[in-house]
């Protein structure tokens, strides 16, 4: 990756801090996904200064997020968004690395809005003990038992806007293990504009739709399930298309 000429990049940005952003949490929320390349993020950065500042923890404008995702013996949240299921959860454990805090989160997408609840906890567990199952069936999850099937490490640069309530993250150095399988993603870049509404007014998508760039809907949870499972013990026929492209960024490495 073009370390330097990315650092530059962001570090032209305004910041902002945590404490600024009580307006921006979006727990609730509609996100619209896109998939980039390494190269596509360094040429639209540039463009995004005017219009939002950067989240800045401790000094950090890049900083490390870890993720454990749980599903049930069947794979059961694979599975609903494979088929597209409107009504759908994700249950992860997500740690801020460089600033050492942990939680455990239940995402639930319903009628294409995105709830996100969560409760703080020590660190990554590597298991779900009852009080975390407990919070995981207040949230609506029906599954009682739940396993850990695979953690996801990654960068992510937050935008948020300046004179608008959206936030707007970029996803990259993405690395997924489990199942005793390392898989390393490291041209794809997923961005994910967060807003109370879906507005295409938002300077984001002005931007990228004059790049050409269109919304893509993809799961880093699902791809990590079929990279380190194997598409012959998962089912992914609907993902085929997605997967074909995700090569292709791949191949691409320079």
């Amino acid at each position: 990756m073009p370390t330097q000429h990315l650092d530059n990049i962001i570090n032209a940005f305004d910041p902002i801090h945590l404490e600024e952003m009580n307006g921006t949490a979006l727990m609730n929320r509609v996100d619209t996904k896109f998939v980039i390349t390494l190269d596509q993020l360094i040429d639209v950065l540039p463009k995004l200064q005017e219009h939002y500042r950067i989240l800045e923890i401790e000094g950090l404008r890049l900083p490390q997020y870890e993720s454990e995702y749980y599903d049930s013996d069947s794979l059961d949240f694979y599975i609903d968004h494979h088929r597209k299921k409107v009504d759908r959860f994700k249950v992860r454990f997500r740690k801020y690395v460089e600033s050492d805090l942990s939680f455990l989160e239940v995402k639930h997408k319903s009628k294409g809005r995105t709830d996100k609840r969560r409760i703080m906890v020590k660190d990554l567990p590597g298991t779900m003990n009852a009080e975390h199952a407990e919070f995981v069936n207040s949230t609506g999850v029906r599954q009682k038992k739940l396993n850990y099937i695979l953690t996801n490490k990654f960068h992510r640069i937050t935008l948020v806007g300046k004179n608008h309530v959206e936030r707007l993250t970029f996803d990259l150095n993405l690395e997924f293990n489990g199942n005793d399988t390392t898989k390393m993603l490291n041209n794809l870049v997923i961005a994910e504009l967060k807003q109370e509404r879906l507005s295409r007014i938002s300077p984001f998508y002005k931007i990228v739709k004059s790049m050409l760039i269109r919304p893509y809907r993809i799961s880093k949870y699902c791809i990590g399930v079929i990279e380190l499972y194997g598409r012959e013990n998962v089912k992914y026929n609907r993902f085929k298309k997605k997967l074909l492209k995700l090569n292709k960024i791949q191949a691409n490495v320079a």
